[in-house]
């Protein structure tokens, strides 16, 4: 399936069309292979462009996801913490480290993700809990802090605490609206008490989650 082009896309906005619109694993790699080029530009016009490195770093731990490899996954890690550090109070920044480690745990076990590479799920709950405190009360924060408990623990209290948090949370930008519409799906097998539903539409509603391919 070949991917067609989108049409004068900014790099974030083909991160968040390969990740929540794209159902085809191709035409997901294609749409971050661009997005993680054209923010390689924009540091190169801008060196000291955080934005575009968070972005550039987010490709290359989307394609880490997608094709298992440990190198991509170990590097968007680094380059993930290096930008937190550099802005401790940036509340995506921060996120992006936490959900590495949690989406890790998501995807490998918690065993193995910490013996492969060192994700551990004590620290992604931190990082995304203080990444909601940092917050500005969006909906993308507390969404997905939800999300990634409910996807590793369908009875996580925290999860759902977060989850209702995100149903009513503030609308300032696409991600927050994919987010707490999310966040208003997943209550509903949430209060039904439907333990197997709740964990597997948890994880569907993350990136990549109805990809096929």
């Amino acid at each position: 399936m070949a991917a067609a082009p989108v049409s004068a896309a900014t790099p974030r906005e083909l991160l968040v069309e390969a990740a929540f619109k794209t159902r085809d694993k191709t035409v997901a790699l294609d749409r971050i292979a661009e997005a993680e080029s054209l923010a390689g530009k924009q540091i190169v016009a801008r060196p000291g462009d955080e934005d575009a490195r968070l972005i550039r770093a987010m490709a290359v731990g989307y394609r880490a996801k997608l094709t298992r490899n440990r190198s991509d996954a170990l590097s968007a890690r680094k380059s993930f913490e290096a930008i937190a550090a550099a802005n401790p109070r940036d509340a995506e920044a921060i996120a992006s480290v936490g959900t590495w480690h949690l989406d890790s745990v998501i995807d490998l076990g918690a065993m193995m993700a910490g013996l492969a590479i060192g994700a551990k799920k004590a620290t992604g709950f931190g990082l995304m809990d203080r990444a909601v405190a940092l917050g500005g009360g969006r909906a993308l924060y507390p969404g997905l802090a939800a999300l990634l408990r409910l996807a590793i623990d369908p009875d996580d209290a925290r999860g759902r605490q977060l989850a209702e948090a995100a149903s009513v949370a503030t609308v300032s930008a696409p991600l927050d609206r994919i987010f707490r519409n999310a966040a208003i799906a997943i209550l509903v097998p949430l209060k039904a008490g439907d333990d197997h539903a709740t964990q597997k539409l948890a994880r569907e509603l993350l990136p990549f989650g109805r990809l096929s391919g």
